[in-house]
């Protein structure tokens, strides 16, 4: 009697083990052809389905509850249109696919976070690729799930509205192990906004007409690598996270920083290259124990602002051409080199006697009227005065009277750091010439 028991257990084991085997394989795609309702087809379709959508403009909203995918050949041939309330397409699923899509007509409610495409936290794996999110208000929300794909969308969100009411270009909140990457965002508030996300990588992304290019806050780990942000108010902004690899992106003309480490601890900060910036290249603000090293600072305002960064070690890079190399108004000495190798800084006018590629004398970008002018700005209206030029003789006979600040004991003699080559312009970006946006 036992045995029969356990075989009918056994069986019955092996029956509903069967059953999700048994829905893949009766997963089959279905055509839905313009005006034969989409949202129907969804609510119709069975888990593993593919709802290959027919050219033409479908109408939405939609929300997907099921593993599903949804897709067009191109987003050039089919659309799908929202009604203008919520979000376009909202995922509640796991394993959901979106791609080859237009899709345009969110609402704009920003509590809500309407977007083109909304995936909710718990519908984890989604694959959002290949797709044009237009005139929404956020293009892509990612509300929490794991393991989420974006790749080489297109989004280009409304600047029609002030740039506080925008959404952002990619919304990532509360995410792990994400991949966002070849997408190209232009317009709307921040390019790709992540907030309390560990272990993401934001890759191969393009980024123009925003207020941050890439924002993170609160994050942990992950990577920034190869991006390229021209003419936003900032480019990258890394706050308040911790152990990021930031390599290989470029900042082209952007108007207020270049990059910024605003409380960034223990980064890896290697090969970018900042160009233009009509502020700052390098902004460091309370940024601690980060590596930096073997970056490009080009023809900005101001090479590199610090304000209280300690235990940074920073060597290799090129400081070329800024208006003003540094800016740091303080009592503190920082070290700028790592085990004999400082930076390059082209005003440096140093010999190299030995012929070893660092120069003979340690190089001080600030000087004591350098500090001055930033602790008491009026002090700007006596810069030709006797006296000024008084403290610059008396600095050169008494090294001692030099304030606090960066010292470079081992400056490079030519930079070690090539340029990149930059991709085609404008002549004047939009806040060059200036803007009709009271926020700009």
């Amino acid at each position: 009697m036992r045995a029969r028991q356990a075989a009918i257990v056994v069986a019955l084991g092996l029956l509903l083990g069967a059953l999700p085997a048994a829905t893949h394989a009766q997963a089959k795609t279905i055509e839905v052809a313009v005006g034969d309702g989409l949202v129907e087809a969804v609510a119709a379709a069975m888990p593993g389905d593919v709802l290959h959508l027919a050219p033409g403009t479908h109408k939405g909203s939609v929300v997907i509850e099921k593993p599903l995918t949804i897709e067009g050949d191109s987003f050039e041939t089919t659309a799908i249109e929202g009604t203008g309330q919520g979000s376009v397409i909202r995922i509640l699923s796991s394993s959901v696919t979106v791609r080859g899509l237009h899709i345009s007509g969110s609402g704009i409610d920003k509590t809500g976070i309407d977007a083109g495409i909304y995936v909710e936290k718990g519908a984890d794996n989604p694959v959002i690729e290949h797709n044009w999110l237009d005139r929404n208000l956020f293009g892509i929300t990612l509300h929490g799930p794991k393991a989420a794909r974006v790749i080489g969308n297109t989004v280009t969100n409304r600047n029609d509205l002030w740039l506080n009411n925008r959404g952002n270009g990619i919304h990532a909140w509360n995410n792990i192990g994400s991949t966002i990457a070849d997408n190209v965002v232009t317009g709307g508030r921040d390019g790709i906004f992540m907030q309390l996300g560990k272990d993401n990588v934001i890759a191969g992304n393009r980024f123009e007409r925003l207020r941050f290019a890439v924002h993170y806050m609160y994050s942990k780990g992950g990577a920034v690598t190869d991006n390229v942000s021209i003419g936003d108010h900032i480019g990258y902004a890394l706050m308040y996270s911790d152990n990021l690899k930031v390599s290989g992106n470029v900042s082209i003309k952007d108007r207020d920083q270049g990059l910024m480490l605003n409380s960034a601890r223990k980064g890896r900060i290697t090969d970018n290259y900042v160009y233009g910036s009509g502020g700052k290249c390098l902004f460091m603000y309370l940024a601690l124990r980060n590596r930096v090293t073997g970056n490009r600072f080009e023809d900005c305002d101001i090479g590199v602002h610090v304000t209280g960064s300690d235990e940074n070690a920073i060597s290799d890079n090129a400081f070329i051409g800024n208006r003003v190399q540094m800016r740091y108004a303080g009592t503190k000495t920082y070290e700028w080199s790592v085990k004999g190798h400082g930076n390059y800084w082209s005003d440096n006018t140093a010999f190299d006697l030995d012929g070893d590629g660092i120069a003979d004398t340690a190089y001080r970008p600030n000087n004591v009227v350098d500090w001055l002018v930033w602790r008491y700005p009026l002090s700007k209206l006596l810069l030709s005065s006797p006296a000024m030029e008084l403290l610059r003789v008396a600095q050169g006979q008494f090294p001692a009277l030099t304030p606090g600040g960066v010292v470079d004991s081992y400056p490079l003699m030519a930079p070690e750091v090539p340029p990149r080559v930059l991709p085609p312009l404008p002549e004047k970006l939009e806040w060059e010439v200036g803007s009709a946006d009271p926020d700009s």
